[in-house]
């Protein structure tokens, strides 16, 4: 598989969060408004790329040659939670500025579902660390895209007078998320010759 079609895969034919259901809490939580959403995105793109190429070392450098590949969850959170606990140190004496916008960001990446499904995806297909980083690359970046659109519909339609007030707020946002992935339903069948 070319690395550049497993990157445009993952961030189209196999998003993240429209076609893996993966990473809903944030997507419906923090997209309420577009600045917040775009911050979300960057953080998830920075701790998704450094934590598949974390937990694949882990994987594949100590757990199969100990023959432990059971513990592959219980180490795989760990490695996570680990991480962002760095990141958000590292940036609090780093980048003080960075570290207060994103505050609120950082805690949530580390109960993020798409980070620890990443992670599992990778060592399911068997990538090796090159193809880790291009798929989580590319799902980070499906991520920041479908947060994005997502809060751009919701800042549009959320003064909306034509749209019932039990429909208003989360279940209309609930009913975006599902025309979203009918619409993202459409990628399935793109072919790119020469890519595949």
């Amino acid at each position: 598989m070319s690395l550049l079609w497993l990157f445009i895969s993952s961030i189209f034919i196999n998003n993240i969060i429209l076609s893996r259901f993966l990473g809903c809490c944030p997507f419906l939580g923090v997209s309420t408004k577009s600045g917040t959403a775009k911050g979300m995105g960057v953080a998830v793109i920075f701790v998704l790329v450094m934590a598949s190429v974390m937990t694949w070392l882990a994987y594949n450098l100590v757990l199969v040659p100990l023959h432990l590949e059971y513990l592959y969850t219980l180490s795989f959170i760990l490695i996570i939670a680990a991480l962002v606990q760095f990141v958000e140190l590292a940036l609090k004496k780093i980048n003080p500025a960075l570290y207060k916008s994103l505050g609120i960001f950082l805690p949530l990446i580390t109960t993020n579902c798409a980070v620890l499904g990443v992670a599992v995806i990778n060592m399911n297909e068997g990538y090796d660390l090159i193809q880790s980083i291009v798929n989580a690359l590319g799902s980070s970046t499906g991520f920041l895209l479908a947060i994005v659109l997502m809060a751009g519909i919701r800042e549009r339609i959320q003064d909306n007078e034509d749209i019932p007030k039990c429909l208003r707020g989360l279940p209309i946002a609930l009913v975006t998320a599902g025309l979203m992935s009918i619409a993202f339903m459409g990628f399935s069948g793109m072919k790119f010759p020469g890519l595949e």
